[in-house]
């Protein structure tokens, strides 16, 4: 079968590279530090870095990577293969003993994303049961001497899961079903566009009851939900790549209240047009009170108010899609061109931290870690 061969060439790169993280100079305990995928000089790596841009530890990967899952202690990280991912690694972020590659059940594959619950002794990553054409969160055990085995999954309400967060009460978990149904065999060619139904499930971290499902309005059943951010008030922000017409317009941005209705916010025209239907990450700043949201293809990062959805501002950055916050305020954006910069809330103050550069492409997100005591 040759997704069976695809995984297992793959993990058998993990297995190959287990033991060829690199730590770099210890940081100092409660600096700031970030986690990215990066390519470099031809090599996929997984590296945390400081908010100068210095690596710390860089993880070899079999495979291009997308995002992270980080324990609430910001200890262990798991990054997860680009979808259709068929690996994930867990590590150390203090650089202790070699990169550990999760199992996969044969019918599924990784969708990027995933976020540690029960204070770090389960990881939930979004998936695709591809043979049923159905969402899920595979359950891992992360445990001291779990070994992230797999443990079992739960229905994620909805086809095509890509982000999912922790909220706020550490019980619920949210998950963006983007709606478009894929299968391995073909790639990412979407296979549903006419009957697409994106959706934000809340799903109880302990039982997996879907608690709360909150769908789009038909007319916009091809506005993919993707990418999702906490804001300090406890509102989900979420970031939506659209699937219709390349003339339409719709609105990219939107914010979710438990039991209310989904809200979307258009901003300036200029900006809504330059995004170019495509929003590829969603963050918040260490206040929990501006949204930054980048368009790669656009090449620029948008600001929202978010407590009144205003826009605040950009900044153009040419392929730039991750995005994280300062330390104190503000953001730090990459780019795929290698590009790193830091800017302030409004995207008005612009500092380059990282020059762009031929040897090094960032991917698409960019991961603040919680300070370690």
């Amino acid at each position: 079968m040759v997704i069976d061969r695809r995984r297992f060439l793959s993990l058998a790169g993990a297995l190959g590279l287990a033991h060829a993280a690199a730590l770099a100079a210890a940081p100092e305990e409660g600096a700031a530090l970030y986690l990215s995928a990066r390519k470099r000089g031809g090599r996929d790596e997984a590296v945390l870095l400081d908010e100068a841009g210095g690596d710390r530890l860089v993880v070899p990967m079999p495979a291009r990577g997308h995002s992270f899952a980080i324990d609430p202690a910001g200890q262990r990280a798991v990054v997860f293969g680009r979808q259709p991912g068929f690996f994930a690694l867990a590590f150390s972020l203090r650089g202790d003993g070699g990169p550990q590659p999760l199992p996969l059940h044969d019918e599924r594959h990784f969708f990027g994303h995933g976020a540690y619950v029960d204070g770090g002794r389960l990881l939930a990553a979004t998936e695709n049961d591809f043979e049923a054409g159905r969402g899920v969160l595979g359950l891992y055990d992360a445990s001291p001497g779990g070994a992230y085995r797999r443990v079992g999954e739960f229905d994620t309400g909805g086809i095509g899961p890509h982000e999912v967060v922790l909220m706020p009460d550490g019980k619920t978990l949210c998950v963006a079903n983007g709606g478009i149904l894929t299968h391995p065999d073909y790639g990412k060619l979407e296979l549903n566009l006419d009957t697409m139904q994106p959706s934000l499930a809340y799903i109880d971290a302990a039982s997996g009851t879907l608690l709360e499902r909150e769908a789009l309005a038909p007319a916009l059943h091809r506005l993919s939900i993707r990418h999702l951010a906490l804001a300090a008030d406890g509102s989900v922000w979420f970031g939506c790549q659209y699937m219709g017409p390349a003339a339409d317009r719709p609105a990219l941005v939107g914010r979710h209240r438990r039991g209310g209705r989904l809200e979307l916010f258009e901003g300036p025209a200029q900006a809504l047009r330059q995004m170019r239907n495509y929003v590829g990450s969603v963050a918040v700043d260490a206040a929990g009170a501006v949204v930054a949201t980048s368009s790669p293809v656009g090449g620029q990062v948008i600001y929202w108010d978010a407590a009144s959805g205003r826009c605040l501002g950009t900044t153009e950055l040419a392929d730039g899609c991750g995005v994280a916050p300062a330390a104190d305020e503000g953001f730090l954006l990459s780019s795929g061109l290698g590009a790193m910069l830091r800017v302030d809330a409004t995207g008005t103050e612009k500092k380059p931290v990282l020059a762009p550069s031929r040897e090094v492409s960032w991917d698409n997100h960019f991961r603040k870690v919680a300070a370690r005591a």
